[in-house]
């Protein structure tokens, strides 16, 4: 195992864990039935269940890891084995960017999620935007043998690729305190958002009263 490896496994993957894992309790909608796409050995969505037992949440992985976390089943990566709307909330938590078709699995997860998809991924834009990401994405993953495609969206194939699927951000984040300084003025700078995506003409509050955004 490297420095590399050691730092990000001791440092940085326990501190997004417990960041993303608050800031998902804090937009879920009670009660809620969740679909975890990608979702790994599942350590996130069992922090999020964990932090809000009211919701249930399952897995689905191209790589079904030993030891899972939660119930985890395979998938070929771009279609959901669900039906329509049958689940109330899809994660897709840094997943899209990994995807062999990042688009028509985004049209996946809106075809199945009922209520709301909530995405955390990056946005390809600023000085040496996808060198940046390339370097987080190896560190991060490529030990676990993930597929890297790098395939990250610029902002406005974000908004294009939004429509098409037929969502929108009723709440969204793009300072998402992923690092501490001096790591953050590097790796953080806007390459990284949360966002809750609804149905596009869907009415009704679908959770807590979205923040303002940033």
């Amino acid at each position: 195992m490297s420095w590399l490896d050691r730092a990000h496994g001791g440092l940085v993957a326990p501190r997004r864990v417990r960041v993303l894992r608050d800031h998902l309790a804090s937009i879920l909608p009670p009660g809620v039935r969740v679909l975890d796409v990608g979702c790994g050995d599942g350590e996130l969505a069992a922090a999020v269940a964990a932090a809000r037992p009211d919701i249930e949440i399952r897995g689905i992985d191209v790589l079904v890891r030993s030891g899972t976390r939660i119930p985890v089943a395979p998938f070929d990566g771009r279609h959901i084995p669900d039906p329509d709307s049958s689940s109330d909330v899809v994660l897709l938590m840094d997943v899209l960017h990994h995807a062999e078709d990042p688009a028509a699995l985004l049209r996946e997860a809106a075809r199945v999620a009922r209520l709301a998809v909530i995405v955390k991924d990056h946005v390809r834009e600023g000085w040496l935007a996808g060198t940046t990401l390339r370097l987080m994405d190896w560190v991060g993953n490529a030990r676990h043998g993930v597929r890297l495609s790098y395939a990250y969206w610029s902002k406005a194939e974000w908004e294009r690729e939004l429509a098409r699927a037929g969502l929108r951000a009723d709440w969204r984040l793009t300072t998402l305190g992923l690092y501490q300084a001096p790591a953050s003025w590097v790796f953080e700078r806007g390459l990284h958002f949360i966002a809750r995506l609804r149905h596009d003409g869907a009415v009704g509050a679908v959770g807590p009263k979205p923040e303002r955004t940033s």
